[in-house]
């Protein structure tokens, strides 16, 4: 019965935290790497939800869900969180991560953002591989109310198990842009 009252209010939480944030499309891309996400109130105080994929061609691909509590504390904006990933490495076994972490973002003046984040999920949240690490770290400049382009930099490693090799999905900068309505 607990889990079953757990689950309703969860589920209630999210759409009312859905149903008045806003919604971020962002796609990026590097040199051997694109991740695609979608986001729920990721830039407001309170809960935010997400969904992202990241693939290269060389090591695999990566989907996830995400769930975090966004806190304000003057002009940053924190976000602890979680996030369940399905890991597809080239090489290596298929699997999941349980991930948990979060990150920062602080607005400079109207038009500038600068952000970070960081997930782990060890070896014993994880199946496939030894342990999942992905980091991101970048800046976000608005051209539009309703579009921002950034640049940054994208970490996403599967550490191979069983005499696997790692799987890094992505190691350098990158390009993106992020549309929100």
């Amino acid at each position: 019965m607990f889990k079953l009252k757990a689950a309703l209010l969860i589920a209630t939480l999210g759409t009312a935290a859905a149903t008045n944030a806003s919604v971020n499309l962002h796609a990026e891309a590097g040199e051997e790497f694109t991740n695609l996400s979608a986001s729920f109130g990721a830039n407001e105080p309170g809960l935010t939800f997400n969904g992202n994929w990241g693939h290269s061609d060389d090591d695999g691909d990566i989907a996830g869900l995400g769930l975090g509590w966004n806190m304000p504390l003057g002009p940053f904006l924190f976000t602890l969180g979680g996030k369940a990933l399905y890991l597809s490495p080239n090489d290596g076994d298929e699997g999941y991560a349980v991930a948990v972490g979060g990150g920062a973002q602080v607005p400079i003046g109207d038009f500038i953002t600068v952000f970070g984040d960081y997930y782990y999920s060890p070896d014993s949240m994880s199946s496939g591989v030894e342990d999942y690490v992905e980091g991101n770290a970048g800046v976000r400049l608005r051209v539009l109310k309703s579009m921002n382009i950034e640049a940054g930099y994208r970490y996403i490693n599967m550490a191979g198990k069983n005499g696997h090799r790692d799987n890094t999905l992505a190691d350098g900068p990158y390009a993106g842009f992020n549309f929100s309505f």
